[in-house]
């Protein structure tokens, strides 16, 4: 429960709200029901544990080497409980398919809802829900660039089975749980160079695409999304999958169409296409990064594009949805506090957004008082966000402000230090 000292300054900063009209207690129970998954692959540097031994591809490079990454799935799973313990809310996992705990050994093309069972177990006991993501590249079948759209059908087949099966293991996920599954399909498919034939590799992408979707599942269980980029290491001058390949794709088929905050040019932001694509799309799914100067997967800070994000999110009603993921990958720093710090960034935006007058603003908007549009705007910037976070933090059980660092600093000399 919160404090006396805590509780005081909720109360008297909930009161400079309520003269707005705004209710915070409200707020905050919304808060409490929006659900962030928090990405497997920053506790171990995108690693997993199926062909461990394969040099990442696709684009993909985690720079550190900061001590203690997890090197099995049990100290995965401890990594991220300590993570979710300093972190207000209960919230989902995502996965990748070579995150399997599993003894056999299993191809990308063979994996099967038992090799996740542990995960499964897990995140009853933790009250979690799972979400999850074929990993089309840092394998033999992917090392030339291409996957769902590679020239050769042997190829092009195993990927298309390996979607597949992935598809199977959401729906596995989102029946076991009682949580809908987000199975989101990326692949790194591109040329470093100019290519002759720009349409080639798109037609076999969506044929690929279609194939592994022709299986129906219920979609209480498992939900399919699509994910674009523009470009990426060894693939600079053409992806296959762009923004607008998903885009069209996603409409026309009904599935979450991704946007991540990192896959776009490097100033081209996710937060105004919001209004735009809920529009037309079934739904969207969010991958919150911070790109610096290309698709870096840097720490999530509170910086104004996620602060925009969560705005937008809030002004447009966007977040029923609107499925909210992280994906963000640093080796320099500790891997745990790199979740904490990402993911309660996050939920800070959500909340500054369901604090900010709306409806007010609206209101002069609509009546051309762009001046108290604007005044309004700016001096909510720097109402007191912070005493409601806090108290939310104790309410919810997880350290306030920079306390759980400690925690962060302890587990690190207790736990991380031993792995070397």
């Amino acid at each position: 429960m919160p404090s006396n000292e805590t509780t005081k300054q909720y109360e008297a900063a909930k009161a400079q709200y309520a003269a707005h009209g705004i209710d915070v207690d409200a707020a905050l129970k919304k808060l409490s029901e929006i659900k962030i998954s928090m990405h497997c692959w920053q506790g171990d540097d995108v690693r997993g544990f199926l062909n461990r031994d394969q040099d990442l591809t696709g684009g993909i490079a985690v720079t550190g080497n900061y001590p203690g990454a997890a090197r099995t799935p049990d100290e995965l799973r401890a990594d991220l409980e300590k993570a979710f313990s300093l972190i207000p809310g209960k919230h989902k996992v995502n996965l990748h398919a070579i995150y399997a705990d599993t003894d056999e050994k299993v191809d990308l093309d063979a994996i099967e809802p038992r090799h996740y069972e542990r995960w499964v177990e897990w995140a009853k006991a933790q009250g979690l829900g799972l979400d999850f993501n074929p990993t089309c590249f840092s394998h033999e079948n992917s090392k030339d660039g291409f996957t769902l759209s590679h020239a050769d059908p042997k190829v092009r087949d195993f990927w298309i089975e390996h979607c597949k099966r992935s598809r199977r293991v959401g729906a596995y996920f989102g029946e076991q749980l009682g949580q809908t599954c987000v199975t989101n399909v990326w692949v790194p498919d591109g040329f470093k160079d100019n290519p002759v034939d720009r349409l080639a590799p798109r037609k076999r992408l969506k044929d690929a695409l279609d194939e592994v979707f022709a299986e129906e599942l219920n979609p209480a269980h498992n939900l399919d999304a699509v994910e674009s980029k523009v470009f990426g290491l060894g693939a600079e001058a053409y992806t296959v999958g762009s923004h607008e390949f998903y885009m069209g794709y996603g409409l026309q088929n009904n599935k979450l169409i991704c946007l991540d905050a990192g896959h776009f040019h490097p100033t081209e932001v996710i937060s105004g296409k919001l209004s735009s694509l809920s529009l037309f799309a079934e739904g969207m799914l969010l991958h919150v990064s911070r790109p610096v100067r290309w698709d870096s997967d840097h720490v999530v800070i509170l910086d104004d594009e996620l602060y925009e994000i969560g705005k937008e999110l809030v002004r447009g009603d966007l977040l029923g949805k609107t499925h909210i993921g992280l994906d963000f990958f640093d080796a320099s720093i500790n891997r745990v506090a790199a979740w904490v710090i990402g993911t309660r960034n996050t939920i800070k935006a959500l909340l500054q957004a369901l604090l900010e007058p709306t409806d007010l603003l609206r209101k002069a908007e609509l009546e051309g008082d762009y001046t108290s549009r604007l005044a309004l705007t700016e001096e909510f910037k720097t109402y007191p966000l912070g005493a409601i976070w806090d108290y939310y933090c104790e309410s919810q059980g997880v350290p306030v402000r920079e306390r759980w660092l400690e925690e962060v600093k302890s587990y690190e000399r207790d736990v991380l230090a031993a792995r070397g």
